[in-house]
């Protein structure tokens, strides 16, 4: 197959695949469902590599809205400053979360985490 037939290989895809791939399990396991989980959430998202980690923005050169990281042992997933953020309607107070640590992914938090990636973009 030649270079102009082969189907065209998105390399920030491909870079975040590798990331989630080279983390230790269980790590590896949930970064594959949280990568599933956001993308389905947020299908007109982009990955890309976003401080070596995986990050996802409305295009390449948009600012990343949502990311999760691998930090020793400890995963978060988060939304940076340049998503939508709101108290919720019955928050008992004016924070807004922007963070979460997670050590694996139930049907619950895959729930929670795809509100999160849809509110990012909420108006």
């Amino acid at each position: 197959m030649t270079e102009s037939t082969s189907p065209k290989v998105n390399k920030d895809q491909l870079a975040v695949t590798e990331k989630i791939d080279s983390m230790p399990e269980p790590y590896r396991s949930v970064a594959r469902r949280l990568h599933e989980v956001i993308l389905s959430a947020g299908p007109k998202l982009k990955p890309r590599l976003w401080y070596g980690m995986p990050g996802y923005a409305t295009a390449r050169s948009a600012p990343v809205l949502v990311f999760f990281r691998l930090d020793d042992d400890l995963m978060s997933v988060g939304i940076t400053e340049k998503a939508y953020r709101a108290p919720g309607p019955d928050a008992p107070d004016t924070l807004m979360p922007c963070a979460w640590y997670l050590t694996e992914l139930d049907d619950a938090g895959a729930d929670r985490i795809a509100e999160v990636v849809r509110a990012a973009f909420a108006e």
